[in-house]
């Protein structure tokens, strides 16, 4: 079934709302990144585990991951990029941590 937009021009469906999503997601952006800071370093690490594993699950060719794990003050900060080969695995994967 057509909708109206289908027989619209990109400049006419701006305007009723309705967009293709190659003009949202044109794999411009696909680096996600995660920064936060823990109490403890066993606290960081599981959260670093648990990213990559959801970072996996997502992938369709491997992600890139990088994790830099300092320690500020007392706390330790994780401070982690990922390389999605895709916009939408990104998109899904900063979903999924919010």
């Amino acid at each position: 079934m057509k909708t109206t937009c289908d027989s619209t021009s990109t400049r006419e469906k701006e305007t009723c709302g309705c967009m293709d999503v190659g003009t949202i997601l044109d794999n411009a952006d696909c680096v996600a990144t995660y920064s936060k800071q823990f109490a403890t370093k066993e606290d960081a690490l599981a959260a670093q585990e648990s990213l990559v594993a959801k970072a996996r699950s997502i992938e369709s060719e491997p992600c890139q991951i990088s994790a830099d794990l300092t320690q500020v003050g007392n706390a330790y900060q994780l401070d982690m990029s990922f390389v999605f080969s895709c916009q939408a695995e990104t998109l899904i994967f900063q979903l999924g941590t919010r």
